[in-house]
């Protein structure tokens, strides 16, 4: 008896831990454009892909947690897919990603509202 009420609690525990793992950036997004996105993990980082919209399945950046943000490359599609160095920050429910080119003199970003 005390070994069922042993593994019941592991159980338990493990069950309430999962979601405390989770990434704060992790989940469905909407873009500026009104399109949507997700983010979820994918290897050491987290995938940004397109879940709506003439994009819809393409990964649109990929950004790893650094520091205070995050930290990867971000691809513009309206540029015929060409990749920037990105960087990600969360405010509450908004996720800023800019990407940038010439040593981060040119940036243009744009802000995920979460759903």
């Amino acid at each position: 008896m005390t070994k069922r009420i042993a593994a019941m609690a592991a159980a338990v525990a493990c069950m309430a831990a999962g979601p405390a793992l989770a990434d704060p950036i992790e989940g469905s997004w909407k873009m500026p454009s009104g399109h949507s996105a997700t983010i979820a993990a994918c290897g050491d980082a987290f995938c940004l892909t397109y879940t709506s919209g003439p994009n819809k399945g393409k990964t649109f950046g990929r950004l790893a947690p650094e520091g205070r943000g995050y930290a990867g490359t971000v691809t513009d599609y309206t540029k015929g897919g060409k990749q920037y160095k990105g960087k990600g920050s969360l405010e509450g429910n908004t996720l800023s990603v800019s990407g940038c080119v010439l040593g981060g003199l040119i940036c243009r970003s744009q802000a995920l509202t979460r759903l």
